[in-house]
């Protein structure tokens, strides 16, 4: 059975799949068929296991919303712990090589964690 912040986890990527489609007209079909099939943890394993970023990171980089993306909600201080180290140091490499700042949107991030997630983040 998931944990609470594997089925959180899940959901984000659900509700950020449906955010991208009002926000910048980006309609994520493969994601929302591998988040369907494997659920979210799962799938964003498969999608950080590869070398190359996906087809739908370039498209977050060109909107400039890498905030939305996997490899970011990945390293969120909640989330962290469902992935391994290779995982969570793709997510970074890849964020940052495409000019994120990983370091800035961790700690903004850790200023309002969820009301659901360990007070240890």
């Amino acid at each position: 059975m998931p944990s609470e912040a594997a089925n959180r986890f899940h959901d984000d990527m659900r509700r950020g799949a449906e955010r991208l489609k009002r926000e910048i007209g980006y309609n994520p079909k493969r994601f929302a068929q591998m988040l369907g099939e494997l659920g979210g943890v799962a799938a964003a394993r498969q999608l950080l296991r590869g070398g190359n970023a996906s087809d739908g990171f370039t498209t977050l980089w060109e909107a400039r919303r890498l905030e939305l993306s996997v490899e970011a909600f990945v390293l969120l201080p909640w989330y962290q712990h469902l992935f391994d180290e290779h995982h969570l140091d793709t997510a970074r490499y890849r964020l940052s090589e495409h000019g994120f700042d990983v370091d800035r949107f961790l700690r903004e991030a850790r200023r309002t964690p969820p009301a659901w997630a360990s007070e240890d983040v």
